[in-house]
């Protein structure tokens, strides 16, 4: 499992992913801080990557291409740093490793996990 790390969350995940491992790391360190959506979602495609964002747009242009990847794991939490929320998001990341690989959309919340098969219809 390959983690990019969208530019909206901290960089303290990769090292948590690391520690974890799960090989991870941060849109800063192979992109531009103000790349396009667009840009690291098909980054992510093209390298293997499942994006790891609390940004609702990689959903909705998983929807608009009807795209096969890269899976998405968006973060829906009031605290998103890794200290507060990572041993879960590392459980869901692992029960849920199957769906990733061939391909999905999961929306994690404390309370409710959503995993949604692609391409979106």
């Amino acid at each position: 499992m390959r983690i990019l790390i969208d530019m909206n969350l901290s960089p303290r995940w990769v090292e948590f992913f690391q520690k974890n491992d799960i090989e991870a790391i941060h849109w800063m360190k192979v992109g531009r801080p103000n790349d396009a959506d667009k840009v690291i979602f098909q980054f992510a495609s093209a390298n293997d990557y499942i994006v790891f964002t609390n940004d609702l747009d990689f959903g909705a242009i998983l929807a608009a291409t009807q795209a096969k990847s890269p899976s998405v794991f968006q973060l829906k939490s009031q605290d998103l740093l890794p200290d507060a929320i990572g041993e879960i998001v590392v459980r869901c990341l692992n029960q849920y490793k199957n769906y990733i690989e061939e391909g999905s959309l999961i929306t994690f919340d404390i309370n409710k996990i959503r995993v949604r098969i692609l391409p979106l219809k």
